[in-house]
């Protein structure tokens, strides 16, 4: 699907020796003016005297996103020189922005060392996953395949050695790769990854998974429940949605097993592959990134194989409602009553607000896996990109579990904010005359709250949180740090990171 990755590998090297065609070194924001960050020590003292001034020269400021190539005319080994900005400090999230922005700043380049601050764990694992991610590119549709981007990558740390290091390194490579492949599902065309298509794609990543998990190592189960299933099940919500399409619904199901479980965290994944808006249809503008309304379910299932390849001693049970938001004469009407999995009674007024009428299924079927607690990601509402804008994911639940989500999403590098579900959204969502619950009310004001009221209702009173990806999912813009254009696979470091703090 993207361009090939490059091979990593971890040393001790110095940056002004090492004969890689190009050194990347950070730079921060001095109290006396820009200076190269830890890392490029050795890169300072061989320019000694000069490198001030240079700096100068070139107008080098250290702003996060700075980019700025310096022929380096034999004062390293290295022919070119990559300074790149980390702001007033240096920090992971300032570090994986700035590796994301120096792995596009040198793509005929078929060897790159990165002297960025690597000497923690955590560091090294921000360049390292800040390198991969800022490389990506989906080229599945370019004719020829667009090749691109160096063939080796050196992550220079002076803790190259321990074995912490090392297994940061390890991990963020199996992290990235997960989040590539989350962008790789996001940014596919909707007629190429339909409900079917997509759950025949995670059956797939999980037998190739499977094939690759050592002796013994437990693997990741799946199964997939078709049209037929899903009527004998009574799964109203997604059986509403997804039948005006002349490509079925599915839910996808999965189960990874540790041998000795510490927690078990349930995952649930909104997987609408292409969103009309039904009936109540979509403007047209806004409708050329609906391809991306499945991104909860594509980071739900990421995030599962990473956790498995991780080996996280955590029981993960994960569901995955598919459907393709349509128009037909086999259309959910405004008006209608669908029956949830489980008998609850909804009203149906806005079939643009589809997400939250196959979550409810999926949910009440997560309820029954018994789990100590239950997350879902979605592209939920319009509402939560007007109140947070496209770089920031609303969370809203339980507090405990919204407080351990953000630090999950702040190690990630992943920004969240929490958001409240109000009293008075009660009294909304049971609004309706003729059924248990109202799906919608039109009410112009805290609809993204109204929304996760909505789903509460499903939870059975579990520990519980919603991750609203709506703004985050997709970048319609340029790229900017280790977020590229497209498909961010976005929520997918945030739930491992959750596991691994609930794995302890």
């Amino acid at each position: 699907m993207t361009a090939s990755s490059p091979t990593y590998s971890l040393r001790t090297a110095s940056p002004a020796k090492t004969r890689a065609e190009a050194v990347v070194v950070g730079v921060v924001q001095g109290r006396k003016g820009p200076e190269l960050a830890p890392g490029g020590d050795d890169v300072t003292s061989a320019y000694g005297r000069k490198l001030r001034p240079l700096l100068a020269t070139l107008g080098v400021k250290g702003a996060a996103g700075e980019v700025v190539r310096v022929p380096t005319t034999g004062m390293l080994a290295s022919p070119l020189l990559v300074l790149v900005g980390l702001g007033r400090e240096a920090t992971s999230a300032s570090v994986r922005r700035a590796a994301g922005a120096a792995a596009r700043a040198v793509p005929n380049a078929t060897s790159v060392a990165l002297a960025l601050p690597a000497d923690t764990p955590e560091l090294v694992r921000a360049v390292t996953e800040g390198h991969l991610l800022g490389g990506y590119a989906f080229t599945a549709y370019k004719s020829p395949a667009e090749t691109s981007g160096p063939s080796d990558v050196i992550v220079l740390s002076p803790a190259a050695r321990r074995k912490e290091a090392i297994a940061a390194f390890a991990d963020a490579q199996v992290v990235a790769r997960s989040i590539r492949t989350t962008r790789d599902w996001v940014n596919m065309p909707p007629v190429d990854l339909t409900p079917p298509l997509l759950a025949t794609r995670i059956e797939e990543a999980v037998a190739e998974h499977n094939r690759a998990a050592g002796k013994g190592a437990p693997v990741v189960g799946i199964t997939v429940h078709d049209e037929a299933a899903l009527a004998e099940l009574g799964c109203g919500g997604i059986l509403g949605v997804g039948l005006s399409s002349a490509a079925p619904p599915r839910l996808v199901e999965l189960t990874y097993e540790p041998a000795e479980p510490v927690a078990h965290v349930a995952l649930v994944g909104k997987g609408i592959t292409f969103d009309s808006g039904g009936l109540t249809i979509k403007p047209g503008a806004s409708m050329s990134s609906m391809k991306s309304d499945m991104a909860g379910a594509a980071a739900v299932a990421q995030a599962t194989l990473a956790a498995a390849r991780l080996g996280l001693p955590v029981r993960i049970s994960a569901f995955l409602p598919l459907a393709e938001n349509m128009i037909s004469g086999s259309a959910a009407r405004p008006g209608d009553v669908l029956r949830i999995y489980g008998g609850t009674t909804v009203e149906v007024s806005n079939t643009d607000a589809e997400g939250r009428l196959i979550l409810a299924d999926a949910l009440v079927r997560a309820t029954e896996a018994k789990p100590d607690v239950i997350l879902d990601v979605a592209t939920l509402t319009g509402h939560m990109v007007t109140a947070l804008g496209d770089r920031i994911t609303g969370v809203m639940g339980s507090p405990q579990v919204v407080e351990a989500v953000l630090a999950a999403g702040e190690s990630a590098g992943e920004e969240c904010w929490p958001m409240p579900i109000p009293e008075a959204m009660e009294e909304r969502i049971r609004s309706s005359k003729v059924a248990d619950l109202a799906q919608h009310d039109w009410i112009r004001w805290g609809g993204g709250l109204f929304a996760a009221a909505f789903l509460r209702e499903f939870t059975a009173g579990l520990p519980w949180a919603h991750l609203d990806i709506a703004g985050t999912s997709y970048n319609s813009g340029g790229p900017y740090g280790h977020v590229t254009a497209g498909g961010t696979g976005t929520a997918v470091a945030t739930l491992v990171d959750y596991l691994r703090a609930t794995a302890g």
